[in-house]
């Protein structure tokens, strides 16, 4: 893991008045540069060559006849990610005096093992919890909530299948995504799984590291929160849920449809989110969960919690709810939030708060109480 001191030691060499906001060009990239255009901040997206037009041409800053738009200063296209990785993209960052905020596409196509070693850029949120959303690893966020008394779906082993479960794995080919499925018994899990594998979904291999998991039966919450190291505040910014195809499409059709082989199993691949609000009784169950994750976090990792974290939840019957996945990071359903904020966030800040103006004004305030360290990593 890269010492805090040698990031502190880049950061002395930086002309702070003139730092740019970094981000790879993916994921809620577009919330972060919203959120820095509002707090007056400048732009630079990192892309990849074949997906770069979002960032290089509809949403680059432009003036039209008069009119200005788009929320994004500057670009640097790579011909992959994993190029940023590279020591002469990393001078370039420095040289524009790059903060740069962490999203799950960078984790994932870049490494985590190179995100804690390699990458020798102020990074504006906590490193070393970054790995804890890898799955397999033996301190994943899994083990954060046994440790922390965070309530989390009942595990079980393929043996003893014997209620609803899910199973959560990778997927063979889309690398964000996970190769989720459901299964009532072992021989359903098995008959499943064996179907999948055909179908190129997942990989057998896999399988022996799979997630399994009670099935709660109720609706998904994801808390977008924000914990402020210069305050040493909790905020609730926002509330989302999420479109999943190709499920969504699926529980539109009729049960008396009989579905083709290969629709049987939906894939529950996420492709968009919406905003959601949560009746004001529930808060009081939410705040104590995240507050028990900021106070772990602080006596585990050695700089806590900074910025954003997203705990992704389901309510049962009774009200509980219950922990299945957690982003130590911006969220990706925050681009909901952009420019209009989120019924939370703008009530408590009393103007149109977003997660990306939220996480930006952070930086602004570092800079003028000469507190940077208290949030980069």
């Amino acid at each position: 893991m890269m010492d805090r001191r040698e990031i502190k030691e880049v950061l002395d060499d930086y002309e702070l008045d003139e730092a740019i906001i970094g981000v790879l060009g993916s994921h809620s990239s577009l919330d972060v540069c919203d959120g820095a255009k509002e707090e007056g901040f400048k732009t630079l997206v990192i892309a990849e060559r074949g997906r770069e037009e979002p960032y290089t041409k509809y949403f680059v800053q432009r003036e039209v006849n008069g009119l200005r738009k788009g929320v994004v200063d500057e670009n640097i296209v790579l011909e992959k990610f994993s190029d940023l990785m590279d020591e002469s993209v990393q001078e370039k960052l420095r040289e524009k005096n790059t903060l740069f905020i962490p999203n799950r596409s960078f984790v994932v196509y870049t490494g985590i093992d190179n995100v804690e070693d390699k990458f020798r850029v102020p990074l504006v949120g906590s490193r070393d919890m970054l790995r804890m959303e890898e799955r397999g690893e033996e301190k994943d966020y899994y083990w954060l909530c046994k440790r922390a008394g965070i309530p989390t779906p009942t595990e079980y082993t393929p043996e003893d299948i014997d209620t609803l479960v899910m199973v959560k794995l990778p997927h063979a080919v889309m690398h964000l995504e996970r190769g989720f499925f459901t299964a009532c018994s072992r021989q359903e899990y098995k008959d499943k799984a064996s179907r999948l594998i055909k179908r190129g979904i997942i990989k057998e291999e896999e399988l022996e590291n799979a997630r399994i998991e009670k099935y709660v039966i109720g609706p998904v919450f994801n808390f977008d929160f924000f914990y402020s190291p210069l305050d040493e505040e909790l905020e609730l910014l926002g509330v989302d849920w999420r479109f999943e195809s190709n499920l969504d499409g699926m529980v539109r059709i009729p049960k008396s449809q009989e579905l083709p082989d290969e629709l049987k199993e939906p894939l529950m691949i996420v492709v968009g989110h919406a905003s959601a609000t949560l009746r004001e009784s529930l808060l009081n169950k939410m705040f104590p969960i995240a507050e028990k994750f900021v106070q772990f976090a602080k006596e585990e990792y050695s700089a806590g919690m900074i910025g954003p974290f997203c705990l992704q939840t389901i309510v049962d019957e009774n009200m509980d709810f219950w922990v299945y996945d957690i982003a130590t990071r911006i969220g990706g359903g925050t681009n909901i939030h952009m420019y209009g904020g989120h019924p939370y966030g703008n009530a408590l800040f009393r103007c149109n708060m977003s997660s990306g103006r939220r996480l930006v004004l952070e930086i602004k305030r570092a800079i003028e109480m000469d507190a940077m360290d208290k949030i980069v990593t």
